[in-house]
């Protein structure tokens, strides 16, 4: 256990997947949500969560769409009091830190990047997080269980997930298109994407690609 209280505002795939970690762990997380019916509901089924207000916070994660951040942060700034105390950690990777902090000058608020997926994040957990930010040993402490923090550039993850998106992207039209011209089911075509393709760049990424393909690239190389 560490000596500081953390919250988190945002329950959708990056903040469930967080929960999630610290559940394994038996980590307490403080959940801020506007809605308490929508708090009690969610809280009913983590037992590791409670209830949290802003000012109880030592750190708030802010695990909020890029959009969605400034409305908040607005909002909650309106009718409660300035929150000198609590350190507000933005996550949102298009939303660069430092814009943030020169809107709202009176707050202490740091970055932290995840480079990767929310989906493999709430699955195999060891995320990779950037920071520009030197963060305290308790908050170290009470992260590990989500992954690890690296020193690197909000722009580096920004530039990595949009990199590998689009390759991604690419990638899946070119399939789709190979699939059309060959006149193939579309059911096979689903079954390529949602399980072939996803699980044969797991297996290249680890080196443990199959006898199959493994020849594909050897034949791709020459």
């Amino acid at each position: 256990m560490t000596n500081i209280k953390v919250g988190l505002a945002g329950i959708g795939k990056l903040g469930s997947a967080m929960i999630k970690l610290w559940e394994k762990t038996n980590t307490p997380i403080g959940i801020y949500h506007p809605s308490r019916e929508r708090i009690t509901t969610f809280i009913d089924s983590h037992p590791n969560c409670f209830p949290i207000e802003i000012k109880e916070c030592d750190y708030l994660f802010l695990a909020i769409p890029a959009n969605c951040i400034y409305p908040f942060m607005t909002e909650i700034l309106s009718y409660q009091e300035i929150p000198y105390d609590t350190i507000f950690i933005n996550m949102a990777t298009s939303l660069n830190t430092d814009e943030l902090k020169k809107a709202y000058p009176d707050l202490n608020i740091q970055g932290l990047k995840f480079m990767g997926h929310a989906a493999d994040l709430r699955t195999n957990g060891n995320g990779l997080f950037l920071s520009e930010e030197e963060f305290t040993k308790d908050f170290m402490k009470f992260f590990n269980p989500i992954g690890k923090i690296e020193k690197g550039s909000e722009g580096m993850v920004t530039h990595v997930n949009k990199l590998a998106t689009y390759q991604a992207v690419k990638a899946s039209i070119e399939l789709e298109k190979a699939f059309k011209e060959q006149k193939l089911p579309d059911r096979y075509k689903e079954r390529a994407l949602s399980s072939l393709f996803p699980e044969v760049v797991k297996a290249y990424s680890k080196g443990q690609l199959g006898h199959f393909a493994e020849d594909i690239l050897k034949e791709l190389k020459d």
